[in-house]
Parts: structure tokens; C-alpha cells; sequence
């Protein structure tokens, strides 16, 4: 089961269920998957059984809401300031490779000679997926902003005047919300866009923090329940219509290091991860990137991400600022 949220040609949000890749169906009496999520939460009842009870009659066409830009994120919070986005890296095979490469170290078989990303990667071989009910390494993390800094499908990722690249990052996301009394609520996954700056990044691996503050895009659909084990997507890269880049990206549990539960247990370990009425969106990580690739992006390139299971892909174009990186300017008091 997968859900969207979309607004109406006079603004107002829905939520509809997908059909099919031409019609959705509309729920009754629903404005946002985070209201639905938590009343689910409240009454102990499935989500997906919440839906098939709001599922109402009415009907509509996928394909204008796409083309008119009318989607919006999987999940979002009525205060954008209450939506945390996070994300965990170095958790797929070949993703310490690709990080490697552009931190320009060698690997070597003793301890000493290791760069940091590969220790980090081995430690997620070794006990990123520990037996049920237990706890495992804490894989790498960072912070991606928050509800202001997510961008909906179809509409451009900005790159600011600072930045130095800005690329795509293929991912499957997590979308939680936390309930009344502080229980992590999982309501479903999407496809992610988490959007960086590897330019920055390769300068010096502790500059990683910065290079993840940029916009990130997730969607078009939430996938209800649990997600495949396996997940063998698509990322495409379009420059004036024609596709300029493409690529496989394995992702899903027996493509990563560490487990789900493991990387969620350590992101919502930090109790203000679990204020009752927040929302997450957590990115799980990729071993595929353009980037590594030698592809340099330019303004008006298009991202495109597709897996099956995931209905219509999440596509974003590159936008570029034409201005020049100003002083902020710090008033004292």
C-alpha cells in the first residue's frame, strides 16, 4: 500500500491512496499522513486499516498532479521547524570505496594505515547487525535540517552561493512520527534524494557536517509496512532531455552493514529524538553516486530515482544560485 500527499488545483492538501500509475484515491476527512499516523498511533490500530476506512469514493488523476507540480513530501509536520531530517552514511557495501576515493587515501591491509571512513565501514561489517533485542555499533550520522530544507518531488534542489557541488545521493528514507507519549511511531519508506556537496567534502572528511546542509528531496510515495530486504533501484541524471547519466543503487537490509533496527535504535537513542508530535525523515545511506563517477553536474540537470515496489520516481532538478556568497552580517546586543 503506498500513499500520497498532494494539494488541488485551488491549493487544498489531500491524501490519496496510489491505484495505479493514473489514478489515486482520495481519503475522506485527511489533510496530512502525519495526522493519520498519529491517530493510528493513538487508537493502536494498523495504518493500513485506517486507510482502507478513510478510502473514499472519489477519484483523480496522477499524471496532472505530477506535471503540475502539485506533490508534496510523503510526510511533513504542520510546523516545518518540528520535521527533523537526519541521515546515516558508510552503511553499504562499496560505499567506503566510493568515500575513500574521494577523501584520496589508499587502503592498506594493517590497522594503523586505515582512513577513518574505512575503520568506520568495518566496524558496521562486524557489528552493525547484531542479534534481536540487542544493540550494535553506532554507525556514522549527521544532520540534514529540518522541514524548511526539504524540497517536494518534481520542484528544485537549490544549491546555495557557497557551495561548491551539488549532486545526488540515492537513498531509501524513513518516516516516523513520534507519538503522545514519546513512542517512535514508523509510519512507512520512501525513496530519498539526499542531496550534498562531495566537493566540500573531499577537501576534508570533517567537513562532511557542512557539505550535508543542503536540501534534500523524498517521495513522491510512502510505501507502507516494511520495505524489501533487496532493493535494486535506478539513478538518472537528464541534461536538456537526454539522459546524461545512469546507474544502478542496491540498497534494503542485505545491501547494508548495519540493520534497520540498529540504525534506528542509535538516531532515536537521544530522547529529544522522541518529543511527543515531532517527525522524521532519516536517509539510510547509498553506495552509489555520479560523483564518484567523474560526472560533474550543472544547473537544470534532472535526478531521477526509481526502485520497484516504489510507483513513480522522485525527480528533482539542479537549480544554481546566481549569487555570490555575502558576510552574514552579526548584530550585537
Amino acid at each position: 500500500m503506498r500513499l500520497v500527499q498532494y494539494r488541488t488545483e485551488a491549493g487544498a492538501r489531500r491524501v490519496a491512496l496510489v491505484e495505479n500509475d493514473e489514478t489515486l484515491r482520495v481519503l475522506s476527512k485527511t489533510e496530512r499522513v502525519y495526522d493519520l499516523a498519529l491517530e493510528a498511533g493513538r487508537s493502536s490500530q494498523p495504518l493500513t486499516g485506517l486507510v482502507e476506512e478513510r478510502l473514499s469514493s472519489e477519484r483523480v488523476e496522477y499524471g496532472p498532479i505530477v506535471a503540475e507540480k502539485r506533490l508534496l513530501p510523503p510526510l511533513d509536520h504542520p510546523d516545518p521547524a518540528r520535521l527533523i531530517i537526519s541521515g546515516t552514511g558508510l552503511d553499504h557495501l562499496g560505499s567506503a570505496q566510493a568515500r575513500d576515493a574521494m577523501h584520496q587515501k589508499l587502503n592498506a591491509e594493517d590497522e594503523e594505515s586505515l582512513t577513518d571512513s574505512m575503520r568506520m565501514f568495518r566496524l558496521g561489517l562486524e557489528g552493525g547487525k547484531p542479534a534481536s533485542g540487542q544493540v550494535g555499533v553506532a554507525p556514522e550520522w549527521f544532520y540534514k535540517g529540518d522541514g524548511r530544507w526539504i524540497a517536494p518531488p518534481e520542484h528544485p534542489l537549490k544549491m546555495p552561493a557557497f557551495a561548491l557541488e551539488g549532486s545526488e545521493e540515492p537513498e531509501l528514507v524513513g518516516c516516523y512520527v513520534i507519538g503522545d507519549d514519546g513512542a517512535v511511531l514508523r509510519v512507512g519508506f520512501a525513496l530519498g534524494n539526499e542531496f550534498s556537496d562531495h566537493v566540500l567534502e573531499r577537501q576534508n572528511y570533517l567537513y562532511l557536517a557542512h557539505s550535508k546542509l543542503r536540501q534534500s528531496s523524498c517521495g513522491p510515495e510512502l510505501l507502507l509496512g516494511e520495505p524489501p530486504a533487496h532493493i535494486e533501484g535506478v539513478v538518472r541524471i537528464r541534461r536538456q532531455g537526454r539522459e546524461l547519466w545512469a546507474a544502478p543503487f542496491l540498497t534494503g537490509e542485505s545491501n547494508m552493514t548495519h540493520s534497520l533496527a540498529n540504525i534506528q535504535h542509535h538516531h532515536f537513542k537521544y530522547e529529544p529524538f522522541r518529543t511527543p508530535g515531532d517527525a522524521h525523515l532519516h536517509f539510510y545511506g547509498t553506495a552509489t553516486l555520479s560523483f564518484a563517477a567523474g560526472l560533474q553536474t550543472q544547473a537544470g540537470d534532472v535526478f531521477e530515482i526509481s526502485a520497484p515496489g516504489f510507483g513513480r520516481p522522485l525527480r528533482n532538478a539542479l537549480m544554481t544560485s546566481e549569487e555570490t556568497e555575502q558576510l552574514v552580517e552579526i548584530r550585537s546586543l
